[in-house]
């Protein structure tokens, strides 16, 4: 087959080709206002950060207990680092299976209340890898339509039968259950929600579970250090840890470090180790961040003052907003989401926020349904009440001088 001249120049022209044709699709985005672009972030991430060269209040990141930044984790890191090296140098079941891992997998599931643990590089692999494990093509997945991107996928990449039901509609799940037959029925939830905050019906999801012979899985990448007397999450909190048989915890969010945990029976964890391609087949995370993740469980089990701040502050923001008439879902977790309606508002509210100092980026479709553009805010635990105050302010004035 003929390709091109002996030159080159065929080569080159379709490169060009698919330049072109990219760079259409980029003007496309940007004509809707749905582009994105990154910022850079200098120095540690904390209640305010160096945001291109300046320094702004965050309200923008899942530092939920403020932890990224803490010493402790910092030293936690370091010393692992120079114990165990800087990488994890292989995927777990060849040679990356390392002390701190073992460590860590051992902690997290005693916090738990589970018989075992096992880490994944990413909250992404850990839902993806524990889907396809357990679920195929004589299975069905029940999965909650405003489920995290990773459920989603997790749910695609299966095979199996996959049925959505409405958001936090339990009685939509019901028919789908009693419509679909299958070999292993598992239902996949957010336990709080990443882009609303709100909290799945953990209680009846559960109880219908039971009644139809359904498995249940949860992601509590936005509920573990922030729920529970110790942070172990929103399913220990209602008291359902128990019942539910597969958890999934991030380390990047409330613990400050990177990666992610699936909790379970023993059999559950055997089976992820052997059949979670995305366990199997990735690298071994790097031993610093696992030790730094350790570390965090231990602050988070002890500091529970961390939680009542954190918890403080997003009451003291929600009220601040809602006072002012501004729209806010009611508060069923550290995530206050003001609603702004089209992309271009909230783009506008949060361009006027940064200009006063204030960062927390516009989220926009296809990230959350057209229409619900929004301002997505989380106060941290190590914000101070001026701070939030400041923030509240700020914000009242961005929002009533766009949307008037």
């Amino acid at each position: 087959m003929t390709t091109g001249g002996s030159d080159g120049t065929g080569g080159e022209a379709m490169v060009a080709r698919l330049d072109a044709e990219l760079r259409i699709e980029l003007a496309d985005l940007e004509a809707r206002a749905l582009l994105r672009r990154r910022r850079r972030v200098d120095g540690t991430q904390g209640p305010r950060i160096e945001l291109d060269g300046r320094r702004v209040l965050c309200l923008s990141s899942n530092n939920y207990l403020g932890l990224a930044d803490d010493p402790r984790l910092i030293e936690a890191a370091g010393a692992a680092l120079l114990a165990q090296g800087a990488s994890g140098a292989s995927s777990p079941l060849i040679s990356g299976h390392m002390a701190a891992h073992a460590e860590l997998e051992e902690l997290a599931a005693e916090w738990l209340g589970s018989e075992a643990a096992v880490v994944f590089g990413s909250g992404y692999h850990a839902n993806i890898g524990t889907i396809g494990a357990l679920t195929g093509p004589n299975d069905a997945v029940f999965s909650d339509v405003l489920n995290h991107a990773s459920l989603i996928d997790g749910c695609r990449l299966s095979r199996a039968t996959v049925r959505i039901f409405r958001h936090r509609d339990v009685d939509h799940l019901d028919e789908l259950l009693r419509a679909t037959p299958a070999r292993r029925r598992l239902i996949v939830t957010d336990s709080i929600f990443s882009m609303d905050g709100d909290a799945a019906p953990l209680d009846e999801i559960v109880e219908l579970a039971e009644r139809n012979g359904a498995h249940v899985m949860i992601d509590e990448a936005h509920a573990v250090g922030v729920f529970g007397d110790d942070g172990s999450g929103l399913a220990n909190a209602l008291g359902l840890g128990a019942r539910i048989a597969i958890r999934m915890g991030t380390l990047g969010k409330g613990l400050g470090s990177y990666g992610a945990f699936v909790a379970g029976s023993r059999a559950l964890i055997d089976v992820l180790v052997n059949r979670a391609r995305a366990y199997v087949f990735s690298t071994a995370l790097p031993p610093a961040v696992v030790a730094a993740a350790t570390a965090a469980i231990g602050i988070a089990r002890a500091e529970r003052e961390r939680r009542a701040r954190l918890w403080a502050n997003a009451r003291a923001l929600h009220g601040a907003l809602r006072a002012a008439g501004l729209r806010v879902e009611p508060l069923s977790s550290p995530i206050v989401p003001l609603i702004l309606g089209s992309a271009e508002r909230a783009l506008a509210v949060s361009a006027r926020m940064l200009e006063a100092g204030v960062f927390s980026p516009a989220i926009r479709p296809p990230t959350v349904p057209e229409g619900t553009a929004r301002i997505r805010l989380t106060p941290l635990a190590t914000h101070s009440s001026e701070e939030i105050a400041t923030a509240a302010r700020v914000i009242v004035e961005a929002a009533r001088e766009i949307i008037d």
